[in-house]
C-alpha cells in the first residue's frame, strides 16, 4: 500500500497595501513652497513606517488652485490609480483634493468604482466606507461655500484698489510694484523705450520681436519675445504714468477665467499715479499708427468671414508648421508660421499668393467651396509644388508660377516708388547747383 504524505505550503504573505499621498498649496510663495516640502517629507515617513502599507510615493502640486483639474501630479496621481499602482490615497482635506463639489464626487465615484480608497485627514473619512459618500457630498458643499466666499473676499479688495487708484499687478516690464506703487526700473525702462521707438520708426511688431531676440534681450521673467508680448507693451497706456484699472475680471470662483471687460463692470481712471516711461503724446502716436496700418493692410473684400478656405490644410515641407493667411503691401498671401515669425534662416519656404492658391486647388477639384470636403491636407514643397491630399486617398501635385515684379506691386507701391524717385532726383539737382 502506497504510502501517502501530508504536503504543508508555507502560507503566503498578505499582499501590502499599495498607498499613495497627495499634497498640494495654492501659492507659489516661498512660505508654501516649505509647507509643500514638509508635506512631502511627513506622508513619505508616515507611510513607509506604517506596516502593511507599500509606499508608492507623494504626488505634489505647487501654485495651482483647487478648481482647476489640470493639476499635472494630481492628474498623473489618477492615471497611476487606474492602472492599478495606488489602493488607497491619504490628503490633508477636502478642499486639498478640490474646492468644486462636482469635482470631488465625480473623482472620488470613479476611484471608489475601481476599489480605490481616498482618506481625508481633517475630516477622518474613508470614502469606501459605508458612510464616505454622504459626509462627502456635504463636506464638500462646504468647501465650495468657501472658495466662493475666498474669491468674493479678493473681489472686495481688488474694487477698494481700483477705488483708491492702487495697481494690482506688479509684472509689468519695467516697472517694480514697492509700498503699494510702480517704480521704474531703469534697464527694463529702456527696453520699452526701443520698442516704442522702433515701431514709430516703421518696424512692425515681427520686426521688433526678432530684433529683441537676436540681441540677447529677455522679457519680464527671462524668456523670449514673442508678438503678442511685444503687442502688449505697445497697447499698455500704465507706462505712461496713468491707469486704466479693471480691464478684465474673473469670470466666477470655479472657473476663474480671466475675461476682457467690454463693459460688464466698471472701469477706473487714475492719473499721475507713477513715473511715466513713455510720453502721453509719444503713446498716442503709437495707437493712431497701429490703426493706420491695421486700416491700410485690411483685406478690401471679405470673402470669408469666420474661416478662410486654406484654414488649416497647408502644411510646410520644410519644417511642419502649418501656413497662415497674411495681407501684405503687395496682397494677401499664405505663409509658413515659422518663416513668418522666424524669417528665412529658420525656414527657406515660400509665400504663397492668395489669388494663385485659389487657381490651382480649382484645377485640381473644381469649386474652392468645396476644399474641405474634398482635400485633407496640401503640402507646400521650395520648388512652387503643392501636393494635394484628397479625401479619397489620392494625392496629386500642381506647380505654381511665381507673379512676377510688375504684378505684385500695388498702385499705392507704385506711387511710393515714383514719390522716391521724384526725391532723388530733385536732391540730386540740388546738389549739383551748389
Amino acid at each position: 500500500m502506497a504510502k501517502i504524505e501530508q504536503v504543508s505550503f508555507p502560507e503566503q504573505a498578505p499582499r501590502l497595501k499599495r498607498v499613495a499621498a497627495y499634497a498640494r498649496v495654492s501659492s507659489g510663495k516661498d512660505a508654501m513652497l516649505h509647507s509643500l516640502s514638509a508635506q512631502v517629507s511627513a506622508y513619505s515617513e508616515m507611510i513607509q513606517k506604517h506596516p502593511g502599507w507599500q509606499y508608492v510615493g507623494v504626488y505634489a502640486d505647487e501654485a495651482k488652485t483647487g478648481t482647476i483639474d489640470s493639476r499635472e501630479n494630481f492628474q498623473r496621481l489618477l492615471a497611476d490609480c487606474r492602472s492599478g499602482k495606488v489602493d488607497m490615497i491619504i490628503t490633508k482635506s477636502i478642499s486639498r483634493f478640490a474646492r468644486n463639489t462636482v469635482t470631488v464626487l465625480n473623482t472620488v465615484r470613479e476611484l471608489k468604482a475601481i476599489e480605490v480608497d481616498v482618506f481625508f485627514e481633517e475630516q477622518n473619512i474613508h470614502t469606501l466606507s459605508a458612510d464616505g459618500e454622504l459626509m462627502m457630498t456635504i463636506l464638500a458643499g462646504y468647501a465650495e461655500a468657501e472658495s466662493r466666499s475666498a474669491s468674493e473676499n479678493m473681489k472686495w479688495r481688488i474694487k477698494k484698489k481700483f477705488e483708491e487708484g492702487s495697481p494690482w499687478d506688479g509684472t509689468i516690464l519695467g516697472y517694480r510694484y514697492q509700498n503699494g506703487a510702480y517704480v521704474i526700473r531703469p534697464e527694463e525702462a529702456e527696453i520699452v523705450r526701443r520698442i516704442y521707438r522702433e515701431y514709430l520708426s516703421g518696424k512692425g511688431v515681427v520686426a521688433i520681436m526678432n530684433g529683441l531676440n537676436a540681441d540677447g534681450i529677455k522679457t519680464r521673467y527671462g524668456n523670449e519675445w514673442h508678438q503678442h508680448t511685444v503687442g502688449g507693451i505697445l497697447r499698455n497706456s500704465t507706462y505712461t504714468g496713468n491707469l486704466l484699472l479693471q480691464k478684465t475680471y474673473r469670470e466666477n470662483h470655479l472657473t476663474k477665467r480671466t475675461l476682457k471687460n467690454n463693459g460688464e463692470l466698471p472701469k477706473y481712471s487714475a492719473t499721475g499715479t507713477h513715473e511715466a516711461i513713455i510720453s502721453a503724446k509719444e503713446f498716442d502716436a503709437v495707437q493712431a499708427e497701429i490703426e493706420r496700418r491695421a486700416g491700410k493692410y485690411a483685406p478690401k473684400d471679405k470673402v470669408y468671414t469666420n474661416r478662410y478656405p486654406f484654414s488649416g490644410l497647408i502644411v510646410c515641407d520644410n519644417c511642419g508648421k502649418h501656413y497662415r493667411r497674411k495681407v501684405t503691401r503687395s496682397g494677401v498671401v499664405w505663409i509658413c508660421s515659422t518663416f513668418n515669425i522666424k524669417g528665412k534662416t529658420s525656414c527657406p519656404s515660400k509665400q504663397i499668393p492668395e489669388e494663385t492658391l485659389i487657381a490651382v486647388t480649382e484645377e485640381v477639384i473644381g469649386n474652392i467651396e468645396t476644399i474641405h470636403d474634398k482635400i485633407t491636407a496640401i503640402r507646400a514643397k521650395n520648388d512652387n509644388r503643392l501636393v494635394f491630399c484628397l479625401a479619397d486617398g489620392r494625392e496629386t501635385v500642381k506647380r505654381w508660377q511665381d507673379r512676377s515684379r510688375a504684378e505684385s506691386w500695388t498702385d499705392d507701391m507704385k506711387a511710393s516708388a515714383r514719390e522716391k524717385t521724384l526725391k532723388r532726383q530733385s536732391k540730386t539737382k540740388l546738389d549739383s547747383s551748389t
